[in-house]
């Protein structure tokens, strides 16, 4: 399995360095552990083009079978060695990690621990933040350049610029942009962006919760700063060609403040072992 689980980090890093960071593992282990599953399984799993690793063939038919089978693993172990909580606990997440990270989440803690009941509460990070402070959350996921006191980074992510495939909002002056609320953390680092190279903008949607900044997204009215990992398949990441400035690296926190109950620290170790690719105690299973 741990082989399983470095061919599955190496697809979703996109490279061996970040997959090894996130594994816990130097880069010469998890290279090893890469050339050890494609000896087992006699076949060359990944291709490198350019500075990138591709998968091969054989790996591309791997892909959805590791990931069932890591799944099925992670599960049997969860279920066999995760105590049984009752109660409630109450998550903060940010609209941006809703739809892309949180299901899984919420899906793999429901059959671990079926007596609890989990509440979402979805604000922006800030807001979120602010709820945790006020005991209206019991964790919080949020979207931060840094990140704060009891916060735990899960993930680096890059904010990108997002349109239409096909769409040509990027290339209208001025640009129209969708920025989210005055409290989205995006909002000033895009204004600011766009002040850097002086590219006159006009903003289009000036809410944060994702159904209408896609919907103007599909319209082909704007173009928004989103996470990588949070854009949909039918959008597409602008590149250099589309003179937009570079945006920042974000973080993907996790507060998990002291005196958790026992079920909310078993949902925040629920959702490390998302961002991290493993299950919780099953590192070397």
């Amino acid at each position: 399995m741990a082989l399983v689980r470095a061919f599955l980090a190496v697809v979703e890093a996109g490279g061996v360095t970040r997959a090894a960071a996130s594994l816990g593992l130097s880069q010469a282990a998890a290279s090893q552990q890469i050339k050890r599953l494609e000896e087992a399984l006699d076949c060359r799993l990944f291709e490198r083009t350019g500075r990138r690793l591709v998968l091969a063939p054989a790996g591309e038919r791997l892909l959805a079978q590791a990931r069932r089978l890591l799944a099925m693993n992670d599960e049997v172990w969860s279920s066999m060695r995760t105590p049984s909580f009752e109660g409630e606990v109450r998550m903060g997440v940010p609209y941006d990690l809703v739809g892309s990270f949180v299901p899984g989440v919420l899906r793999r803690f429901a059959k671990a621990q079926p007596r609890v009941r989990v509440s979402l509460v979805c604000e922006d990070s800030k807001i979120v933040r602010e709820a945790l402070k006020s005991g209206g959350v019991d964790l919080a996921l949020t979207t931060e350049t840094e990140c704060g006191r009891h916060g735990e980074t899960l993930r680096t992510d890059r904010l990108v610029w997002v349109g239409v495939a096909g769409g040509d909002a990027h290339l209208r002056d001025p640009l129209p942009v969708s920025l989210g609320a005055p409290s989205c953390v995006f909002r000033p680092v895009a204004i600011e962006a766009l002040g850097k190279v002086r590219r006159d903008w006009r903003a289009v949607c000036e809410v944060s919760r994702m159904e209408p900044v896609h919907a103007v997204l599909e319209a082909g009215l704007a173009v928004a700063p989103l996470l990588r990992s949070s854009v949909p398949e039918r959008f597409e990441i602008l590149g250099r060609d589309a003179r937009l400035p570079a945006l920042p690296e974000f973080r993907i926190n996790l507060y998990a403040p002291p005196g958790l109950s026992p079920a909310a620290r078993d949902l925040a170790d629920h959702v490390r072992a998302a961002f991290s690719g493993r299950a919780r105690n099953m590192h070397n299973n």
